[in-house]
């Protein structure tokens, strides 16, 4: 009759991902009868941080570590254990990255604010006196204060065009017929 082990192993693991570095220190007992705990626990904690992080990476890593915990259900090798866990992990990020990129909205940026009015065209309702930073112009019916490009005074029901903001002025010009 085979006499139980009661020996302790003790291991550091290192994971990493962009955002963050965790430490995990696993302790087992030889033979693995707990690493099946230990990887679903990871697989938990990679979860965890999914929920936290933006991205779709770390995702992966809990399905690695899955795939890992069942693995350790048929060996007690923690480095197949480890290698399946690494390698399961790459794929999955690798194989998705293309699938997440499609889907992912990466069209062009939606001006919002004071920058989206630049370019559009509205009406001075104040005379505009740019040497004494004064004027008032009508932009898709919300007012602002505005200056003439190149310090040009431009008189009230002047149609304009704004060029750019800087500050909380618009910088803008007469348009031409």
């Amino acid at each position: 009759m085979k006499k139980p082990c009661n020996k302790i192993n003790i291991k550091v693991f290192l994971f990493w991902n962009i955002y963050d570095i965790i430490v995990i220190v696993v302790i087992y007992k030889e033979g693995g009868i707990l690493m099946w705990q230990i990887w679903l626990i990871i697989a938990g904690v990679c979860l965890i941080g999914e929920i936290l992080t933006a991205g779709f990476l770390v995702f992966w890593l809990a399905i690695g570590a899955l795939l890992a915990m069942i693995v350790s259900l048929f060996t007690s090798n923690l480095i197949i254990q480890t290698s399946v866990f690494v390698i399961s992990s790459a794929i999955l990020i690798f194989a998705t990255k293309p699938f997440i990129k499609k889907f992912a909205k990466t069209g062009k940026n939606v001006k919002t604010n004071a920058y989206s009015i630049i370019g559009q065209t509205g009406i001075v309702i104040k005379d505009i006196d740019s040497i004494n930073s004064k004027g008032q112009v009508k932009i898709d019916g919300e007012v602002w204060s505005a200056v003439g490009k190149d310090d040009v005074d431009i008189e009230k029901g002047t149609q304009i065009k704004v060029l750019e903001i800087k500050g909380v002025k618009a910088i803008v010009s007469p348009v031409k017929d």
